[in-house]
Parts: structure tokens; sequence; C-alpha cells
């Protein structure tokens, strides 16, 4: 089969490769209808994040059709199924998964021990993302082998398209639990820095929350005008202070709940001279992540507020004001999503036409013409906000 191959930093081939199997009774196998790019990927992409291998295939976000299924599936899936596979890999039985705790599942990282000396104590397995969460081959591909398929699926209704559907697997969950991780009120203002695709989906989560003003940050006008157009109230920051800006959206208070939905890459400009200091540390591997978005929001966000993070950190970062945050009796939440937690309740209000998540999707092309569209979507090319490949 043809799948998107990591050989090296920024270095991402279209290769032929050995057919997945069923190697365990719990397996399936999907004929991948549909997958995409995310901005998690470029991560990858840059290797950022350590522990990915020259062969990896790469992509978490994809569906298709099951094919062919393992002896103990019990029924739970069959063939000509149509399901998203999400992101995390989960057992569905362990603690955490009870608990609901998908992310964090107790059983599903096959490399368990590599995690537990970088992070302390293991994550779930994810797809394509590092051997530190398993060295799981991922999604961008025409055919994926999905490990506990049982409970990592969720089965897709014939009246939804691909692209109606295909986000439930990591950017609409993440962005919605984002929003509810800040206990939105309807007297709420909710501050979301980042208007890529994850960004988008927490501002109409946000918004079907409830909140009485979603104020959207970036710098790139495609992606002001696609948050503007779900009802957010835009700032670029390459054109105005956002702290002056939210301040004045909030009368001097500043606003109840914070979202980071940019995590590690945040943008480095001259005006703005921590992301420079960030920068060079990177580059002396004195630091991993970039965290302007975290002080600002730090600094800006009212007092006795929450800032929520989806945004992606790798490691360590430097010149965290907890003495601001501290003070100010913040609360932080944030994580890897715990998908299926949400799931129900989303295909829910697609199928009711709350939210078509297809309104992200900028570029469609084929699998072989992946390997350039990560560029374009690097470079933000093209007013690329989202890109699906058709394997």
């Amino acid at each position: 089969m043809r799948a998107l191959v990591w050989h090296g930093k920024e270095d991402v081939r279209c290769d032929t490769v050995t057919d997945p199997g069923i190697e365990h009774p719990r397996d399936a196998i999907i004929r991948v209808t549909s997958c995409a790019i995310c901005g998690s990927d470029l991560h990858l992409f840059h290797n950022i994040i350590p522990a990915m291998m020259p062969g990896d295939i790469m992509g978490h976000e994809m569906m298709g059709e099951v094919v062919e299924v393992g002896s103990g599936l019990n029924g739970s899936l069959k063939k000509g199924d149509r399901i998203v596979v999400p992101f995390t890999i989960i057992c569905g039985e362990c603690d955490q998964c009870k608990r609901g705790n998908y992310s964090v599942c107790e059983r599903t990282n096959r490399n368990r021990h590599l995690a537990e000396k970088v992070f302390g104590h293991a994550t779930a397995g994810l797809f394509g993302y590092t051997h530190l969460t398993g060295g799981y081959p991922g999604g961008q591909a025409e055919y994926l082998r999905v490990p506990f398929a049982d409970a990592t699926h969720i089965k897709v209704p014939d009246s939804l398209t691909d692209e109606q559907a295909l986000f439930l697997g990591d950017i609409f969950p993440t962005g919605w639990q984002a929003a509810v991780n800040c206990e939105i009120e309807p007297t709420d203002t909710v501050a979301i820095w980042g208007c890529g695709p994850v960004g988008q989906m927490a501002i109409r989560s946000a918004i079907l929350l409830g909140a009485r003003q979603v104020v959207a940050i970036d710098r790139l006008p495609e992606r002001l005008s696609m948050a503007a157009a779900g009802g957010a109230i835009p700032i670029n920051f390459e054109e105005e202070s956002v702290i002056e800006r939210l301040n004045e959206l909030t009368d001097g208070k500043g606003p109840e709940k914070c979202i980071d939905a940019i995590g590690t890459e945040s943008h480095v400009s001259i005006s703005q001279p921590d992301t420079l200091y960030d920068r060079a540390k990177q580059m002396l591997v004195m630091e991993n992540d970039r965290p302007h978005v975290l002080r600002e929001m730090i600094y800006v966000c009212r007092p006795a507020g929450i800032i929520s993070i989806a945004g992606v950190y790798t490691g360590f970062i430097d010149k965290m004001p907890m003495g601001q945050a501290m003070n100010k009796s913040l609360t932080f939440r944030m994580g890897q999503t715990h998908v299926n937690r949400w799931t129900d309740d989303l295909l829910r209000r697609i199928e009711e036409g709350q939210i078509d998540p297809s309104f992200v999707i900028t570029h469609t092309v084929g699998l072989a013409d992946g390997p350039e569209m990560y560029k374009v979507f690097r470079d933000k090319q093209d007013s690329c906000v989202k890109v699906v490949l058709k394997p």
C-alpha cells in the first residue's frame, strides 16, 4: 500500500509499504477513505517531538471502511462498517478508561517503559505519534490496523459524508474539550489564541456552549476571517495589542476564560521579544517549547479565571510567570483529548445540523500530494487552513 512516511526532519515521502494485517483478536483493518494533516503533525515534521524513527507512518486523523476483523471483536464491528478512528487508542476496560480519561488509557501504550521514563507515567497509545506513545503506524495511508478496535472506533451513519464526520477523531473533540474545560457561563468572555483547525473548533464550541463573547487571536487574515464567520471577534496581533484590545472588550477586567490552541510553536516575532528568547534557547537545546501564549494568557486572564491548554507542549519551558498565576488564583486545565468521552454528543450535534465541521477544509488532494501539502500547510500558502487527503 501507499503511505506517508517520516524519513527525518522536514522529509515526509509517499512510499510503498507493507499492508497491515490482523495481529491480535481485538484488531480490525480499515480501508482509509479520508485522512487529514493536523497541526500536531507539523511538530513531527519539524522533529520537535522526540522518538520518531525513519520509516514511521504519519497521521492520526482518519476514517474508513472496515475490511477485516479479528476474532475477538464479538460483533462490535463487521466488514463494511464506516468508522472514524480516534487518535487515542483505548482499551475501554482499565481504571482510566472507566473514568472517561481515555487519553491516559493504562494498557494501550506498548512502549510504556519509555513513556514512564519521560513523563513519570505512561499515556495512551496514539496513532502515528512517536515511539513514546507506542510507535503505532498512522492513518495517512491506504489501510490501517486498528488495535483494540472494539473500543477504538466511532461508527458513522451513512447520512453523513466523510468530510462531516472525519474530524470527530481529533480536532472537533479537541476544540470541544478545550471549551468544556473552561466551564463556560453565559456572562463569560472566552479568548482563544490560535485560529488554526483546533482553534476554529474551539471557537464554535465556546459559542455552542453559550459564551457571551468569543475573541479569536491570530495574525493570518484567512484564519481570522473564518473565525469571524463563526461568530468570534478577531484580533490580529501583528496590528494591535492583544492585551489592550482584550481589556477594551472586558472593561479592563480581562477575559474569564482563555484557551491556548497553539502550543509549542508560538509565532516568532521581533515585536514579541520573549519569542526571540525562546527560539534562541530552542536552537541551543536549552528549552523545548515557545510558551509566549501561556505568558500572555496568564497576564491578561481575569483573576480566578480558567486557562485551558489544548495546544501540544513537548517538554521544558522557561520564564513562566507562576507568581502571577498563583496570586491571581488561576486554574489550569490541559491534556490530550479524551476523544470518546465527547463523540456521542458531538455526532448528535452534527446530525442535528448544529455544526458542520467540514467548514474548516480548504484543500482536498490525493495521498501522493501529501508531502507537498505538508509544506503548504506549514508555510500557510494558498490560504491553507486544513488539508484532507484521499488515499
